[in-house]
Parts: C-alpha cells; structure tokens; sequence
C-alpha cells in the first residue's frame, strides 16, 4: 500500500497561461469537484430544491474530498444520499458527534461514505472519503425554502459561494476543528472550518453549474419574473442559466404576483402544521419622532462597488430622516470613527446636521478588518436612554465569522430596538443579517448589484418608518394550537406581509385571529379561516426556523437547550448544527482509509477586489490539500502559519487515536480555557468534536519562519529614542512603524503577531496607547521563541 504521494517533476505540470499566479494544470486535473447541479420547484411561495455534487477523483491513490459551500439560510436539508459504482446509499440524520464517528469508522475499514454537515445557518461542509482512483461519486441534497414576500414580488435566492469572512480573536491551541486557512480564536471557534482556500483570479472555471427554476404561481396570478445577475434562458416558467457560469455569486430571481391572507393547515398525523399570512392594507402611518444609529461597515471587504453603494444607501438613509428625529452615524473597520461636528451622542437631525454627515459618508474609503461588535455594542449604547421610537441601521456585506459572538453580547442590549440590516455584496452573508435583525424584529435587504440599490432602499425607507400594526398576539377559534410552536409574531410593515408558522394537535379547522394596535393606538385585528393544504414542505420549513430560533437561544447562552435542539432535528427530519447526515457503503472499496484529502477551493466572490500582494501567505495553502492555488482577501487578517502536525500511532476504528490532542470540544477550547469562554461555540456534540484520523493526514507544506530579531530589535531602540517627540511625530512614526511590520510579514509568508501589529498601528487612535502597544509587541517579538511541544512541532 502507497503511504505517500510523489511530487511532480516540473516538466509534468505546466502553468495554465491565463490561470493567474501559481496555478498549475494536470492531465488528470487536480480539483475533485466536478459539478454542481441544481433543481428547483417555486410553488407559490415555497421552493423544492435539490442540489446534486459531483466528484472525481484525479489522483492515484484513494481520496476525501472536503467541500465548504452555502445554501439559502431558511432552507430546510431533509434527505442526503450518496451514489457511486452504481450503488446508492441514503444518508441517515444523527447526532453530530455519532454521525462523524460511524462516517470515520467506515473510513478505517476501506468503505466509501459521505458525511452533510451545518455549520452556520447558511454555510454547510460535506466530506466524502475513500474515492477510488479515476471514480465519480454524486452526492443528493434536498431541501425546502421559503419565498420571502415584499411589495407584490417574491424571491427565490439561492447563493453558490462561501465568501471570505473576517476572523477576529486569538488563535486556539490544539487540533483545529476544519482545515480551511483562518486558525480557531476565542472569537470564531470553528474559523477553520469556514474559511476554504479562495482560487486565485484568473484560475480557468474548475466546476460545471448548471441550475434551473420551474415556477408554478399554485392559483396566483404571476405577472413577472426577472433574474439579477446570472444570464439566463426562460422556457415557458422553466428559468435556467447558460452554461459557462462561474459559482461565484448569488442567483437570484423575483416573481410579480399578488399574495393573499390566508391560514392553509398541514396535517401530519394526530398533528400539523399551520402557516398564517396576513398581507397588511395600503395605508401609510404617520411619521413619529425616532432615534436612529446608522452603522456603516467600511472594511476591506467593501471595496469597489460595494463601498459605493453602501455610501449611497447610508447618505439615503440620513436624508429620509427629519427635524424631529435625532441620529447619529457610526464608520468601522478595526476603528470606529463619527462625522466631526457631530459629537459622540444622538444629535438633532437638521438640515446642517444631516450635511455633515453626508459629507462624511462621501469621504470613506474600504480599509482594514471588520471589527463589528464593537461599532454595534456602541450603538446600543447610544440608544439605551431612548425613551421613543429606538432604530438600528447595519450596512455591512456581513463577512464575519464571530456570528455566535456578536449575539450573545447584542441580545439583551438590543431588546426593544427595531435592528434593520442592509446586506450589500453578490455573496453575502444572509444567514447571520437575517438572525441579527430578527433580534429587535427588525427586516433584513439584500443589496447584490447598484442596480437593483433604489428599490431596496424604497423597502429600507418604509421599515425606519413606524409599523402599521404593533403588540400583535394571536387568539385561536377551534383550533388546537400548541403555544411553544409558534414562530415570533412581530409587528406589520407596509408592503410587508405577516408570516406566522406553527404547530396544532387533532383534527384541522376553526380559525386564527391576530390582534394588535395601529399607529394611532387604536385596537386592530384581522381573522382568518383555516383551509386544508396538501404542502408536506410547511413542515420542513416550520421545524427548520423552530431550531434557528433555538439555535440562537443557545447561542447567546442557554446551553440546556442541546437536547431539545437534538430531539427536534430528529424528530422532523431537518439538519441543524447539533445533527448530521451520513451515508456509509457496505462495500470495502480500498485497504485501509484515503491516503490523499483535498478541501475545494472556492471562487472569489464577483466584484471583489483582490490586490496580489494578498496572495503571498496563502500561495501554498492549497498545495497542502493538493488543491488549486488559493489566497486571501486582503481584508482578511492572515492567520498564524500552518503547523505541520505528527501523526500520532493508530487507534482503534472510529476513535481518536492515543495521545492525539483534542480540538475545541466539551472540555474546552484549549488549554486552560472554557467553552463558554470562546464566544459560546458549541460543543463537541454540535460541531467541535475532534475528527478522529483513522490514517495520519498528509503533513502541510512548509515551516513557519521567524520574525528577524535584529531588525526588530532596531525598531524598538528607535522607538526608544523617540519617545519625547511631539505626538503628530509620534503617530506618524507609528503609522510608518506599522507599514514596514506588515511588509515584513508578507516577506515571512504570513506572521500573525506581526500583521496584528501592524494594523493597530496604522488604524490610528490614542498616541499614547499606540506607543505603549507598539513596545510591548516589539518586545515579545525579539525574546527568544519558546520550543513548541513535540506534538505541535
């Protein structure tokens, strides 16, 4: 048996002309995604999708390929099998730990087997292991979505690439919990699992897409249907793309036709599913007084067309305001900064006011990282002693990866503030814009192109404005509800229809009515009478929002939850973060487990930019999984190098092998420190149960290069030396400090100590609290490095 894999001779592996830096070619390729096939059927306001994966195996040995891809953040995964050499396997939904244990069990024993796995509402990881040389294996998804429904158009969206998030923290010793580029912080536990390798620009289109949409109105008149973005051919109500399209975007597709109240019950059994839609009259509401904090997201990642739109959305916002409303405007990237003229709190929104901060809006440039809780956690600062109507604007494209941590310390803040977020980017990130404005019942926009920023901001304009119908609560008529079911009523917005899912005992009838009070405080209320529907996906879709909304609970601290979250995926057959589905074949395919593994990168998202000094840490990134050249946006703040690990003696199957060091799991996060200490991530039975390693894995590429100390040692006397200059000297000799520390960390191939550095000193601040910052990180960096543990070396 092979136990290692023979590098190519140079003659053997030509670059690709127009592939971009690094890329190389094969004959036989060297990326195991194919193609990604995917099938959708909109009745009404719900949509049918399956998704089909294939993969290859190029290699000569026996192969796990890793794949990290999105799907809409509402979808509902109810089925997953697994089809090769003929055979078909059906994927079974378990517990998350036992999946992962019985899916590396038949890894050991030489079987073929696949594994679906959650790992944020709208990011999803499958593995599929012993691939035999030259083999195809396709892999199903099912899954349910609802259409959400706004000024008489639907949209089915569906999102075909992993954006690069930003991955704030410190890094976690221990086995990493994925093996994507970004390493686990206390902030983002499981970065490394949601960070794939980016292809580099110009890298030929390594996977066929095809995707095709057929729409029945199901009684509905559909007056329209238009695509944003993907070029598409229209047979009949059948939308399909061209080939040739690359994954890196969403598809997106809206539909013209007229919703209607109504209360359509689900039966399943001595129970059911109810789904209420109440669409609101055409009347508008007085305007009332507000306080509103925009907060605007001028990152890295924003730049292009993104910052542009992003500054027309914010100023938009500004100029809807009026004199009785007072305001404040809040820019972040790692700094948080506020119009002059303004002052640090709420200020009248007058005429001169508003210029100011328009004339701030237009300066602002994309820069630096995406430090967002701290911008939001002021904001909720600024509107604590708000006794009126309290608003939070968040324009942002949402690419973070400490999603768990934002909410956990945002929740009990923002209680009793309507949060909105404007998510602007072709890739972004709607799972966690839509959580974070489901905590103050707020709506979410998603902006993906400037053409379509006008009508968003339409949308955007209406919710700042008060609700049309508040305090809502719903009275049942002959119908046998289940109280703990019901999804979150909130409030009715114009042009907005409510949208109420829940759960009822016997046999289905009777009627719902909801009551509320309307903007003048007078009592308001709309009944309606239940009808019968044959529609099995309103199950799916209620019990997929009744674990997010668990999902969330347990994320901002109430742990006893696991349970609960566990019984319900299983019980309705839905898959969450605490569950998984594998799909393991009887047949022994290869002797022993793969001896090659390669996680796919993905594209970079259309419209970002990617300045090639970015490249340099992660040129060989890929290399370490046999994949493509990948690279990193520049925002994104490089992680520490990769540290080869040794492989430990073989265990027995499906168990961790002896002496293997555990990853972020029940007993903590690292040495010393305690899950709930890491942002409350989930645990070993959600997603950070350490991954058995039936064989050795292959060792990454590459030692980690230290810092010169004489050079640094340099800096510091220099700085030394300065110390009783003037201040404006004093920063702008920190801000060059900072420029030289980030290229010599380019030069080493990435330098986590060194980059971090180099950011706070050329984001700007204090002097004094840079200077002191800048010594004290000077002068770890010249001590002799300590001798890493044998098992890290």
């Amino acid at each position: 048996m092979l136990s290692s894999i023979t590098t190519l001779r140079p003659e053997e592996c030509r670059p690709v002309p127009d592939a971009g830096l690094g890329a190389l070619s094969t004959e036989r390729g060297n990326l195991p995604l194919e193609s990604v096939d995917v099938t959708a059927a909109v009745s009404g306001l719900v949509a049918g999708v399956e998704v089909v994966q294939g993969f290859r195996n190029p290699h000569d040995v026996a192969l796990e390929a890793t794949y990290v891809f999105p799907l809409p953040d509402r979808a509902a995964v109810t089925a997953f099998r697994m089809e090769a050499d003929g055979r078909v396997v059906e994927g079974v939904l378990k517990e998350r730990g036992q999946a992962r244990a019985d899916y590396d069990r038949a890894l050991a024993q030489g079987r073929r087997a696949a594994i679906a796995e959650e790992d944020r509402p709208d990011v999803f990881t499958i593995r599929v292991g012993n691939i035999v040389p030259g083999e195809r294996v396709t892999v199903h998804l099912t899954l349910n979505q609802p259409l959400p429904y706004e000024d008489g158009a639907a949209t089915f969206r569906f999102p075909l690439v992993v954006a690069p998030r930003y991955i704030p923290g410190a890094p976690l010793d221990g086995e990493q919990a994925g093996d994507g580029w970004a390493p686990d912080t206390d902030a983002v536990p499981d970065a490394s699992r949601i960070t794939p390798p980016v292809l580099l620009p110009g890298f030929p289109s390594p996977v066929r897409l095809s995707l095709a949409v057929s729409v029945d109105p199901a009684g509905l008149v559909l007056r329209e249907m238009r695509s944003s973005l993907h070029v598409v051919q229209e047979e009949g109500t059948t939308v399909r793309l061209r080939p040739g399209e690359r994954l890196d975007r969403d598809f997106i597709l809206r539909l013209s036709f007229d919703a209607s109240t109504s209360l359509a019950l689900t039966p399943d059994g001595d129970e059911g599913t109810f789904a209420l839609t109440v669409v609101p009259d055409p009347a508008q509401t007085a305007a009332t007084p507000k306080d509103v904090v925009l907060v605007l997201d001028r990152s890295g990642s924003m730049s292009g067309w993104k910052m542009v739109a992003a500054r027309r959305a914010a100023a938009r916002i500004v100029d809807t305001l009026t004199s009785r409303d007072r305001f404040a405007v809040l820019s972040f990237d790692t700094v948080v900064e506020q119009p002059e003229g303004l002052g640090e709190g709420l200020s009248q929104a007058s005429d001169r006011n508003r210029y100011r901060a328009v004339e701030h809006l237009t300066r602002l440039e994309a820069r630096g990282g995406t430090e967002m809780l701290a911008p939001l956690e002021r904001a909720a600062a600024l509107l604590a002693g708000s006794a009126g109507d309290r608003v939070l604007v968040l324009v942002t494209d949402g690419q973070v990866g400490n999603e768990d941590q934002i909410l956990k310390r945002l929740d009990a803040r923002l209680r009793g503030v309507r949060v909105h977020t404007v998510g602007i980017d072709r890739a972004v990130n709607a799972g966690f814009l839509g959580r974070l404005a489901g905590l103050g019942g707020g709506r979410c926009e998603l902006v993906e192109s400037e053409d379509r920023l006008d009508e968003a901001m339409e949308h955007i304009h209406r919710r700042i404005g008060a609700p049309l119908v508040t305090d809502l609560s719903l009275k049942a008529d002959g119908l046998d509800v289940i109280p703990e079911t019901v999804s979150h009523v909130g409030s009715i917005y114009p042009g907005v229809p409510l949208t109420v899912l829940g759960r009822y005992r016997g046999a289905g009838g009777g009627a719902l009515t909801v009551r509320g009070l309307d903007a003048a405080g007078q009592p308001w209320e709309r009944r309606v009478t239940a009808k019968v529907a044959a529609n099995p996906a309103t199950r799916a879709i209620w019990a997929r929002a009744r674990l997010r909304a668990l999902e969330d609970s347990y994320a901002i601290g109430d742990h006893s939850l696991e349970e609960k979250i566990v019984e319900t995926s299983l019980r309705y057959g839905v898959l969450c973060r605490f569950t998984a589905f594998v799909a393991v074949d009887t047949r022994t395919v290869t002797e022993g487990g793969p001896e090659h593994r390669v996680i796919q990168p993905v594209e970079l998202p259309s419209g970002w930019e990617s300045p090639i000094v970015a490249a340099a840490p992660m040129m060989m990134a890929a290399s370490a999984y046999g994949g493509a050249p990948a690279q990193m946006p520049a925002h994104i703040p490089r992680p520490a190098p990769a540290r080869p690990p040794v492989a430990p003696p073989a265990g027995p199957p499906g168990l961790a092998p002896p002496g293997s060091v555990p990853a972020f799991g029940a007993s903590g996060a690292g040495p010393g420190m305690a899950q709930e200490a890491a942002a409350g991530g989930f645990d070993d039975r959600a997603r950070m149960l350490p991954r058995s390693a039936p064989v050795a894995p292959p060792l990454r590429q590459g030692t980690p290069k230290e810092p010169p100390r004489e050079q640094l040692a340099e800096e510091l006397a220099r700085l030394r030396a300065a110390a009783s200059l003037p201040d404006a000297e004093r920063l702008l000799m920190l801000r060059d400090l900072g420029s030289r520390l980030a290229a010599l960390a380019v030069h080493l191939g990435g330098h986590a100590e060194l980059e971090a550095l180099a950011r706070e000193l050329q984001g700007g601040g204090d002097v004094e609290t840079l200077w002191r910052r800048a010594v004290e990180g000077l002068e770890a960096l010249v001590r002799p490095a300590k001798r890493r543990p044998f098992w890290k070396r």
